[in-house]
């Protein structure tokens, strides 16, 4: 009794929910059969109580949209407006957005992937649309370098951070991911030349600052040690010729 009480308010709730917009404040007032019933639920709510809810929409998703679009081939894709698609784009991107801040890294990356597959298979037919689809890739390829980082895919997080270089060759959020996948492959001077260049646009920027001071350490330590191992080599070659 209980539960099919509280599956009737849910349905009732969700009813009332898709009449809102976007900030607006509601309350919707349940009798008990329609919220949970003689029994309450004990000992949080008592019996035949009647179930007051405040709803406030902060924010949605119109996945509808996106179900939509996805659901035409690829011509009848073409065919639609650049700002619709910019919008479908959009509403997988913020899902993405969601999903990392929640650290659902893997689940952001697909969103990210499905967004960028929607752009890069449009047919622009002008330059100013190339641009504005250029303009909607650079966040995207952004978004798919820090989420391999974060997944342990350097050389992933590497080539989208490249993409989005060809897009923006002194984008610093780029050059600092590019920088950040190279430390992690042990390639220190490739690494500290992208780095250079981020400093060089942002040179108060500590992340910046701190992954190249990093970045040097590492490098000279690695110089070092191969300078000691020529220096081993060369006495040791010495030592046989004698």
């Amino acid at each position: 009794m209980m539960k099919l009480g509280k599956d009737v308010t849910l349905a009732g709730l969700e009813m009332g929910l898709l009449t809102m917009k976007k900030g607006e404040f509601s309350r919707f007032l349940f009798q008990p059969k329609y919220a949970y019933g003689d029994m309450g639920c004990p000992p949080t709510i008592p019996a035949a109580a009647m179930i007051l809810y405040e709803v406030q929409i902060l924010d949605f998703l119109d996945s509808g949209q996106v179900d939509e679009f996805v659901a035409l081939s690829q011509e009848e894709q073409n065919a639609v407006p650049l700002p619709r698609l910019l919008e479908v784009v959009n509403t997988v991107q913020i899902f993405g957005n969601r999903c990392f801040n929640q650290r659902r890294y893997h689940i952001a990356k697909d969103r990210y992937k499905e967004a960028m597959a929607l752009l890069v298979s449009r047919e622009s037919q002008t330059d100013a649309e190339k641009e504005k689809i250029n303009a909607a890739l650079l966040p995207l390829y952004l978004n798919l370098s820090v989420t391999q980082l974060h997944l342990e895919n350097p050389h992933k997080a590497l080539k989208y951070g490249n993409k989005a270089l060809e897009i923006d060759s002194a984008n610093t959020k780029a050059l600092y991911r590019c920088g950040k996948a190279y430390l992690e492959l042990g390639e220190y001077e490739s690494a500290q030349g992208c780095l250079i260049s981020a400093q060089a646009k942002k040179p108060f920027d500590g992340d910046i600052n701190n992954l190249l001071r990093e970045v040097t350490i590492c490098y000279k330590e690695t110089l070092d040690k191969q300078k000691d191992m020529y220096t081993k080599m060369c006495r040791d070659f010495r030592g046989e010729c004698k």
